[in-house]
């Protein structure tokens, strides 16, 4: 048999279709392609205005943005340097010595300005981030819709936290108390070592340290601003000559008024101010003066020991009390030499019966 005839016997094979063979692959055509670019184009051509105008918007945005937290910027700092300058032409004057340094000034100055600035930053670019978004046409109600919440939620769970956080800036912003400041703060007082937004830390005088939120302070005491008041009360005899006192007070403290150390610390001389209270054998001589902020008590100390030395010198003895109770001369006395009695000398007392001898107990029928 030939092969021509072998081949018309089997009769042709069929051709497999796409949908019989999985790995048989489409090319597509050259009139597909050619469709496909065009419509590409076409859509291309009928959207780049769209985007040319959406890129400018959004460029625009950010452009003013940055210009804009420059600006603030610079003005707040012009702002704090104008502030500082102010500051340094009054310091050595009499206003300048109602007012803190120039260095606590400085500092103070310098934390106001960092808040600003982050403030100010925090509104610009925020702002600026919701006008982009609101430029590729998202809606932003859902988000700050969440936003709102979240920041309810987290308002009433940080309550603490925001409350110290808020004063400490204003606490900042009224410059209440500073780094090296005596205060007394209601639940803890001592020198201030570290001012922050949220915690204040205090040495105390024993040399604890002191962690005080911001919150929890409803009161300062400040011993550091403006100045402090030096105040001793001398207590002596009635019978003292009040003239002679008040000399020996004054050349006290004219003598104490010129000489180093003393008269940097005091901002005022000493005053005899005159007697405070008069009783029936004593009287109180007051002596007070303005002194450097928290120098007051070291004033006091060495006036105090200077009124004691001028005292004993001149004779003038001073009471430890606001009343002295009255000295009785012994020699006047006659019962003073005279012992009190004893309770032995009474033969009736308890303690007489007591210490007197048993007497021996004789039984009945026995001989006498």
């Amino acid at each position: 048999m030939s092969l021509s005839a072998v081949l018309t016997a089997t009769g042709p094979s069929p051709t497999p279709t796409p949908s019989e063979s999985p790995t048989a692959v489409t090319v597509p055509s050259l009139q597909d392609a050619q469709e496909s670019a065009t419509n590409a184009a076409g859509w291309v051509e009928e959207n780049w205005s769209t985007w040319l105008a959406i890129g400018l918007r959004v460029l625009l945005i950010l452009v003013i943005a940055a210009i804009l937290r420059v600006v603030v910027r610079r003005a707040i700092t012009k702002l704090i340097d104008r502030m500082n300058r102010t500051v340094q032409a009054v310091d050595g004057t009499a206003l300048g010595g109602l007012l803190v340094n120039v260095e606590r000034r400085r500092q103070r100055s310098q934390a106001i300005g960092s808040v600003l600035r982050s403030v100010a930053s925090f509104l610009i670019l925020g702002t600026a981030a919701l006008m982009v978004l609101g430029t590729f046409e998202i809606n932003l109600a859902p988000l700050l819709a969440s936003a709102g919440v979240a920041g309810v939620a987290i308002g009433f769970g940080a309550r603490n936290l925001v409350t110290d956080f808020l004063s400490g800036v204003f606490m900042i912003l009224e410059d209440q108390y500073g780094v090296g400041d005596q205060i007394d703060a209601g639940v803890a007082s001592g020198e201030v070592i570290e001012v922050g937004l949220r915690v204040t830390k205090l040495r105390g005088d024993n040399g604890e340290i002191w962690y005080v939120r911001n919150g929890e302070v409803k009161r300062i005491g400040n011993l550091s601003q403006g100045w402090a008041t030096a105040g001793v009360d001398v207590t002596v005899k009635a019978s003292e000559d009040l003239d002679r006192v008040k000399a020996t007070l004054v050349e006290v403290a004219e003598k104490m008024n010129k000489e180093e150390p003393w008269n940097e610390f005091l901002w005022s001389p000493i005053e005899v101010l005159g007697l405070d209270s008069v009783l029936i054998d004593s009287m109180v001589v007051r002596v007070s003066a303005k002194t450097m902020p928290g120098k007051s008590l070291t004033v006091e100390r060495e006036l105090r020991w200077r009124i004691k030395r001028a005292f004993d010198a001149a004779d003038i003895r001073i009471v430890g009390g606001p009343t002295v109770p009255p000295e009785e001369d012994p020699a006047l006395d006659p019962t003073a030499g005279i012992a009190a009695p004893s309770v032995y000398s009474n033969t009736a007392s308890p303690q007489a019966a007591a210490a007197s001898p048993l007497t021996p107990v004789t039984p009945p029928g026995s001989p006498k």
